[in-house]
């Protein structure tokens, strides 16, 4: 079906003339979109309700502040909420990567969104060292975040909150939006915290399974029996009994 936007979801979750209802609703979508999926949530299966997109970009001394420019700006162009963050682990490093930035965002044909995007939602921190750096991303639980660092495989254990992790400076957030593979649905917001990308297992769904033999039952029963009394659910404890 070509179709799109809040109406779409509708006739997905609900069903019309000619689309049939469906379980599970996923995808990106703007604030229309992912308003309609949070309210056909429950009714169907949706993979999460996003927020504005983001990155975090995590620099230390050696990283390319030309690189770490680029890539912030790339998540400012996307809308006015965009969150493009960053934290550097070297004073310099940061003084750089600001007047990096200043020289590129005029060169963007979206110039005017990124800059609103920077200067009403851009951060950039400075950190301390590894330690606080890395306590900061798994804190923020970014939609995106990219390691700028001398050496991002010996970050990874130590990262336990984030959509999606792009390791070293030649990896740009850019390579996971249109080749690299990994899904590009990501949880936002800090839900990275409990949630994960869009994938298969989303479609997958599980049943329990019980089945219990006559002997099985009654060495259990005297914990079912007095279980249910506790609550009260006399027939609850009957069904059992009864056995």
């Amino acid at each position: 079906y070509k179709a799109g936007s809040a109406w779409a979801i509708a006739a997905l979750a609900y069903g019309t003339e000619t689309v049939a209802p469906v379980d599970v609703i996923v995808g990106p979508g703007n604030r229309f979109v992912t308003e309609a999926k949070r309210q056909v949530s429950g009714r169907v299966r949706i993979d999460m309700i996003a927020g504005p997109s983001e990155v975090l970009v995590v620099a230390d001394h050696t990283a390319q502040p030309a690189y770490v420019a680029a890539d912030l700006l790339a998540q400012a162009e996307h809308d006015p909420q965009a969150l493009a963050m960053c934290v550097c682990t070297d004073q310099a490093m940061a003084e750089q990567i600001v007047a990096a930035v200043a020289e590129q965002l005029p060169k963007l044909e979206r110039s005017e969104i990124a800059a609103r995007s920077l200067r009403e939602r851009g951060v950039l921190l400075l950190a301390s060292g590894p330690d606080e750096a890395v306590g900061l991303a798994n804190q923020l639980a970014a939609e995106h975040l990219e390691l700028m660092v001398a050496d991002p495989f010996a970050w990874l254990p130590k990262i336990r909150h984030a959509g999606a992790i792009f390791l070293g400076r030649y990896t740009p957030e850019a390579a996971g939006d249109y080749l690299a593979g990994p899904n590009h649905v990501l949880p936002t917001m800090g839900t990275a915290r409990f949630s994960s990308a869009l994938g298969v297992e989303t479609f997958v769904k599980k049943s329990s399974v019980i089945s219990y033999s006559r002997e099985a039952m009654l060495a259990d029963l005297p914990v079912i029996d007095r279980l249910a009394r506790l609550e009260g659910l006399t027939g609850h404890a009957r069904s059992a009994t009864i056995r």
